[in-house]
């Protein structure tokens, strides 16, 4: 049972945002005794469990205004000292604000449900901080922090100020949560990986199977220096992405490995209209509807079912049969829910479509638009240069409920504490 301490003890006992954070890693609510008032322990307890019951990341603190709790910097304090990503909302005397890492809940979705508990119920601590977590929980992405499971006292996991315990366990509490996040983000990037190792082996075999259909020898008659430049690019590029998927370790790895397919089915295109005195092929992106396919040869006018009319680059082949009012050949990779078209399966063949597609920048956005992946792929950071090599994004980001510590997007917690009629901020700081 969490120690409540008489209003007079409070400063002594050790308040601030170091003893909120520690309450929030057994629970999601905190409020301070100088502000039981505002939000009495048995609502408080009802609360909590609705949260729990929920398994949302969401965290509520009712604090008094006092110089612990600077407005400036208190939500972004709680989040950083925290460390754990999910939706964070705070009412300091009379003022509330809220933010959230981006990947649980969006900034327009923060800032328009906290100018909405601004203006409805402003004079009612626990009728404003019950309708934003009302609404927080259904939009919210994520679950519960596992440490919520391990309060150990059997009721509700309040935390209503454990006094001078609140900072002893901090560390231990923050280490113990790095592990757990560490180990399920492991589990998960493993069945990852195996899913897009299938998907990628077989778009290997592929690129091996034309490598045999082409009959290329360097010593063929005819064969010329430029003939066996492209021919050894290929089989370099097949060795090669052999390579990298069997030292792939996670799924961001794949992204070089179909960058690597792209580059030798475009050698391989190249071959094929040397050895009949075709054309050479422009450099262009490889077919929209299945990369296997090789380099397109146009761009055609496709709409996806329920999406919008956009221009994407196809083979011959599915160029005409779109033309025609026909159906392309579609990449179809196993999911969940079954076979699905790649760009309808989720994040996690990002990095498998970031292979081919993402040295095309700003292009893939529009080719991916209303699609599970268009909005991943189409994101500033999504082609960034991370040094390594891997996709970085936001399907790289700790899911919310997951261990990050202080590494979060600072401007997504800030704003203002406003008053009831303000509908603006929702970032962590700022003023109230």
């Amino acid at each position: 049972m969490a120690l409540t301490l008489p209003v007079s003890s409070a400063s002594a006992a050790g308040t601030g945002p170091a003893a909120v954070a520690d309450a929030f890693r057994k629970g999601p609510v905190y409020v301070d005794p100088r502000a039981e008032g505002e939000l009495p322990r048995a609502q408080a307890d009802q609360l909590a469990e609705k949260i729990k019951k929920a398994d949302k990341p969401v965290f509520v603190a009712v604090l008094p205004e006092a110089s612990e709790y600077p407005k400036a910097t208190v939500l972004r304090d709680l989040r950083s000292l925290t460390g754990v990503t999910g939706v964070y909302a705070v009412r300091l005397g009379t003022g509330f604000n809220a933010g959230a890492d981006r990947q649980v809940m969006s900034k327009d979705a923060v800032d328009n449900l906290k100018g909405a508990v601004r203006r409805s119920y402003s004079f009612d601590a626990s009728a404003e901080v019950n309708a934003f977590v009302d609404q927080a929980l259904q939009q919210a992405k994520g679950h519960a922090p596992g440490s919520w499971d391990d309060s150990g006292d059997g009721s509700p996991a309040t935390g209503m100020l454990v006094g001078g315990l609140a900072v002893a366990g901090a560390a231990g509490g923050g280490y113990a949560l790095y592990r757990r996040a560490r180990k399920k983000r492991e589990e998960r990037e493993r069945a990852e990986l195996e899913a897009l190792r299938v998907v990628v082996d077989e778009d290997i075999t592929a690129f091996g199977e034309e490598l045999d259909r082409l009959d290329f020898s360097p010593s063929e008659p005819g064969a010329t220096d430029a003939m066996r430049e492209d021919y050894t690019r290929a089989l370099d590029a097949y060795d090669r992405a052999k390579q990298q998927m069997a030292a792939a370790t996670h799924p961001q790895d794949v992204q070089p490995v179909t960058g690597t397919l792209a580059e030798g089915r475009f050698a391989l295109a190249s071959l094929a209209a040397r050895r009949t005195g075709a054309p050479l092929p422009e450099r262009r992106l490889p077919c929209f509807f299945d990369p296997r396919h090789g380099p397109s040869a146009s761009d055609v006018n496709w709409c996806p079912p329920g999406g919008a009319p956009r221009m994407v680059p196809a083979c011959a082949e599915d160029a005409l049969a779109v033309s025609q009012g026909g159906q392309p050949l579609m990449r179809m990779v196993p999911t969940d829910q079954g076979a699905q078209p790649y760009w309808n399966a989720g994040p996690a063949y990002a990095p498998w479509a970031g292979g081919y597609f993402g040295g095309a920048g700003g292009v893939i956005g529009g080719l991916l638009a209303g699609t599970l992946l268009g909005s991943l792929l189409s994101a500033p950071s999504a082609f960034a240069d991370d040094g390594g090599g891997g996709f970085p994004g936001a399907a790289d980001l700790p899911e919310g409920g997951e261990f990050s510590g202080a590494d979060f997007n600072a401007p997504d917690f800030g704003g203002s504490f406003g008053d009831s009629g303000s509908g603006a901020g929702g970032d962590f700081g700022g003023d109230w």
